[in-house]
């Protein structure tokens, strides 16, 4: 019986090698992109290449293991999950108190050590954040910020409570 099941179960992990989802991957422009708004240094943009675009983007790059199924379909779920939670490739299709939001978030979770997320870093040991890099995140969304404050009336930005 147990053999069986090991049969079946081989069988299976080599039929799933041939299903594969689509790739989080683009060329073209991303005029909506947060970076197109607020300009980021070009060192900023580093490092959110190395911590933030994978999941977070239109684009990601992908290591040599997401060749193989069930870590692919994982991996996708994870890129899904990021860009529905925010992409900075969409910022600017947000309403404006969304936009907001999302750059206080930015700075909490990077804070509070949220993100990168430790299941990413295990993998991407480039992408856990030195306090320089954090404190640059922190100065880039504060700028955001303000540029936002000075552009537009305080209550498109705030929500009232």
């Amino acid at each position: 019986m147990l053999k069986k099941i090991f049969i079946v179960l081989v069988i299976v992990l080599i039929g799933i090698q041939f299903i594969r989802p689509s790739k989080n991957q683009t060329t073209e422009p991303q005029p909506n992109s947060a970076d197109h708004l607020f300009q980021m240094p070009e060192n900023l943009k580093t490092v959110m290449q190395k911590a933030c675009l994978d999941c977070h983007s239109n684009n990601s790059r992908y290591p040599w293991y997401n060749n193989i199924q069930p870590v692919a379909f994982w991996m996708q779920l994870h890129v899904n999950k990021g860009k529905k939670k925010l992409n900075l490739d969409e910022f600017t299709n947000m309403p404006l108190r969304r936009q907001y939001h999302k750059l206080e978030e930015i700075a909490e979770e990077v804070k509070e050590g949220g993100m990168p997320l430790p299941s990413y870093t295990w993998t991407h040991k480039d992408a856990v954040l030195t306090e320089a890099e954090k404190n640059e995140i922190f100065a880039w969304t504060d700028s955001a910020k303000a540029v936002m404050e000075r552009t537009y009336p305080k209550d498109s930005l705030i929500r009232k409570k």
